[in-house]
């Protein structure tokens, strides 16, 4: 069915099943101006997919790309919980984390040296609330770019899938994922799979194999009809140029750098990168002499890059033909590796892990439970954050000058991989019941520094005497692939890196995988050269915790002495209003003269805070004794409140009284209650029966 839009343009769609439900894509229908928009439309969910592209290249020395995921709170029926700020504004965390999952497949398959402005954005319009959207945004955001006329190589298609029972299925209920001990993305083309990201309850990596096959055979139908649409919309083709390093310009880098590289710079970091700077500036002061200033200045970034094309290729040449890396290790060597911990002697926990070059500081700050981070996104309605992670790499870690500033795109994507990796292994809330912000501030870069922090976040938890499951480590590998033969290398630096076509990242413990992250550089991969890569990384991971445990081996049993003491009590959540009192002047006074900080859960979980125990003490006995209940058999101390003819009633806990009959108050017998008792006396009684009303039997002569 189709219809003419306003400006006399059909308006049709195409759909297909998609994992069990209809997965429709429409045009023409809004986004007029646009280069290309699609709207997706999968159960409730539906998304606007647009891409913009710039009329001619701009003077850059890279891709100007930019992929952005929109949450809209209208999509789920909400406004944002801040009491200040109801418009979007800034994207959350999450929501950055979404648009570099979208990213990630699609940057790669540009061919080189294409220079054209692109800005594609997937806007969530309308929220399903049974799945999460973003695999839906990627289709949203491919199809886009599919019709746009770019030399775009996709489509490109992606799908999130956890493991219940078992059993593998997309598009989990949030009960689901709950339960699930898999939550895995992968994307791809049609012949292979180019990105993929996972967070793991300790599975192996077989399983984590077998889930990326069958995601990829799962998200072939959402390639087939991306290429429908294409082919029924049959975009006109865009001319461009690429900007390409001149052909005679590579030659003769080429030959200028003959005999130069190879065994001639195989020296360990940072004797290389001396090495290579080194030559660097002799081949640009021979150019430019060769030339003379005036001619070699316009040309000096087009000289740069060729030689930076011919260590790419040196890189390359010596592990395809002698299996030797650039710093003279083999294929599954680990650089040389050192740790300590408690370096910092007033947090609450610290370490630094080095790999190489690569050096990773971690800090733990422990808070009580109320310190946790509100987080307020179009999918989460009062959720938190108990563990947070944040990564910090300034300029000067890989020596450059260059202005400091909020965490971007990078930083924040990296301090979420590690946080990710801990996540599986944390003690539970009411185990541990503390917030817990690690922060690691990177000291030197030269490869893997996510995995770094990854490491150095755990021996650090472990020196703050978080009670963790198990230790974890992390790794970063790398993959070459020449011909039909792949060479993964164990621990990749900067210069395996840069001219490799696969880095991933692989975290777990002991007993399995914790986190993963891969980003292939070639067009997709097949599954079975994926699953070689995550089998080669298990023994560099276990050499790497190995050494770990050789620093600390499990957390510390006492906390620091600066870190607060938290006790916590589960009371019924019937009386959490006599703790809190009228207009919470029962808890302030508590605060007040105990000076511990109270935090109390809607179920009832109450933590009492602060560094001194005795003020802990005092503030737990004051709320214990407004919450407890009465216990058959415990004695109390109790006011009589009134007197009647066959008995007492007597409070024994703040708004509890019981009845002590006639006949209990004492082994001989009484004639009248008042020849024993008086209101407002202080006594001793016995809790001897509580019956299914709730009514409370006393005895003073069973006390």
């Amino acid at each position: 069915m189709s219809t003419i839009n306003p400006n006399g343009k059909e308006i049709f769609s195409v759909t297909t099943d998609f994992c069990g439900k209809p997965l429709k894509l429409e045009v023409n229908r809004v986004g007029f101006r646009t280069t290309a928009s699609v709207l997706v439309t999968y159960g409730d969910t539906v998304i606007l997919g647009t891409a913009m592209v710039g009329s001619r290249p701009v003077v850059l020395d890279y891709f100007p790309l930019s992929i952005d995921y929109e949450e809209k709170f209208y999509a789920a029926g909400k406004i944002s919980g801040s009491r200040f700020i109801k418009r979007e504004g800034r994207p959350s965390d999450e929501a950055i984390l979404i648009g570099r999952i979208i990213d990630r497949p699609i940057r790669p398959l540009f061919p080189k040296g294409y220079r054209q402005e692109v800005q594609v954005v997937a806007s969530v319009l309308s929220l399903d609330p049974n799945f999460r959207p973003d695999s839906i945004a990627m289709i949203a955001a491919s199809s886009a770019l599919m019709l746009t006329g770019t030399p775009f190589d996709g489509p490109v298609a992606g799908l999130r899938i956890g493991r219940v029972d078992g059993k593998f299925k997309a598009f989990l209920s949030p009960e689901e994922r709950e339960s699930s001990d898999l939550d895995l993305v992968v994307a791809g083309i049609e012949s292979g799979i180019t990105m993929v990201e996972a967070g793991a309850k300790e599975v192996s990596e077989e399983v984590v194999a077998e889930a990326l096959e069958w995601a990829f055979d799962a998200y072939q139908p959402a390639i087939k009809l991306q290429k429908e649409l294409t082919k029924k919309i049959a975009p006109i083709a865009q001319e461009y140029e690429l900007v390409l390093p001149n052909g005679q310009i590579q030659s003769s880098v080429d030959k200028w750098v003959e005999g130069k590289l190879g065994d001639a710079l195989r020296k360990p970091y940072p004797e290389r990168n001396e090495l290579v700077s080194t030559l660097r500036w002799d081949f640009h002061k021979q150019m430019s002499d060769k030339l003379s200033v005036a001619e070699y200045e316009p040309l000096h970034d087009e000289y740069d890059e060729a030689f930076t094309m011919a260590l790419h290729k040196d890189v390359r040449k010596g592990i395809v033909e002698q299996n030797i890396r650039p710093d003279g290790r083999k294929l599954d060597e680990i650089r040389q590796l050192s740790s300590e911990v408690g370096v910092l002697p007033r947090t609450h926990g610290s370490s630094i892990f080095t790999r190489g070059l690569t050096q990773a500081m971690n800090i733990i700050t422990l808070a009580p439970l109320s310190f946790a981070q509100i987080v307020d996104t179009m999918e989460i309605t009062e959720g938190e954050r108990r563990y947070m992670h944040h990564y910090n790499a300034p300029g000067y870690t890989v020596g450059e000058v260059r202005r400091l500033g909020g965490a971007g795109r990078r930083e924040i994507g990296h301090g979420y991989l590690a946080e990710r990796a801990l996540v599986p292994v944390l003690p539970a809330r009411e185990d541990f019941p503390y917030a817990i912000r690690s922060v690691t501030e990177i000291m030197s870069q030269n490869g893997s520094t996510s995995m770094a922090a990854t490491c150095s976040s755990c021996l650090a938890l472990m020196d703050a005497g978080v009670p963790i499951k198990a230790p974890v480590s992390g790794i970063a590998m790398g993959l070459m692939v020449d011909g039909d033969k792949a060479y993964v290398l164990s621990d990749i630096a900067d210069a395996e890196d840069f001219a490799g076509d696969m880095d991933f990242k692989v975290t777990g413990t002991a007993n399995g995988i914790t986190a993963i992250q891969m980003d292939m550089k070639v067009h997709g991969l097949p599954v079975k050269t994926l699953a070689e890569a995550l089998t080669k990384s298990k023994p560099g991971r276990a050499f790497i915790l190995s050494h770990m445990i050789e620093t600390l081996a499990e957390p510390r049993k006492v906390l620091s002495p600066y870190a607060p003491r938290i006790e916590k009590i589960q009371i019924n959540p019937d009386k959490i209003g006599a703790v809190i009192g009228k207009g919470g002047d029962v808890i302030k006074k508590i605060t007040a003269e105990t000076g511990a900080q109270i935090d109390i859960a809607e179920d009832g979980l109450i933590t009492v805070a602060a560094v001194d125990t005795k003020a802990i003490e005092r503030a737990m006995n004051w709320i214990k004794g407004l919450t407890e209940e009465p216990e058959v058999g415990t004695v109390y101390e109790g006011k009589v409140v009134s007197i009647k003819d066959f008995g007492a009633f007597v409070n024994i806990l703040p708004g509890i009284d019981g009845m002590v009959h006639i006949s209990e108050l004492s082994n001989e017998r009484v004639e009248k209650v008042t020849d024993v008792l008086s209101e407002g006396q202080i006594i001793k009684v016995k809790v001897i029966g509580i019956d299914e009303r709730g009514r409370i039997s006393l005895s003073v002569k069973s006390a």
